[in-house]
């Protein structure tokens, strides 16, 4: 694996590595922030528990934003770590019948994140180093 990087760096230049990264972060990002809050909306009843359902599906993701807006190597790294867990609820939401579309959104937007996020923690890290 560390040769195919080396060869991505050889290939294609470390600045760019980094701002092809960091935009898939942002764009997997929000996506997954709007699709967290359309799955909390449509899935729980807003009336009867107010906002914290979707609150709590959210809250997670919002305290990685001063990393991903300061560039931080390390906060992407442990943002990678919890995308996962998106990962797992997507999974699980898949299963259910009405629901596995949103399901699948939620894994591709979540496995973009953790790939975008382990990239960039990677190739800023290298670039702070030279």
């Amino acid at each position: 694996m560390r040769q195919l990087f080396d060869r991505l760096e050889d290939r294609h230049g470390l600045d760019n590595l980094t701002s092809l990264s960091r935009q898939v972060v942002l764009a997997s990002y929000i996506a997954l922030l709007v699709l967290l809050s359309y799955g909390g909306l449509t899935m729980h009843n807003v009336a009867e528990g107010g906002m914290t359902p979707i609150l709590f599906r959210v809250l997670p993701l919002i305290l990685f934003l001063p990393s991903i807006l300061g560039k931080r190597p390390r906060g992407h790294a442990w943002l990678a770590f919890v995308s996962l867990l998106y990962f797992m609820q997507g999974v699980m939401i898949a299963t259910l019948p009405d629901r596995a579309w949103l399901g699948m959104l939620e894994i591709l937007a979540s496995l973009a994140l953790f790939i975008g996020s382990m990239c960039y923690a990677r190739f800023r890290s290298r670039q702070q180093r030279q």
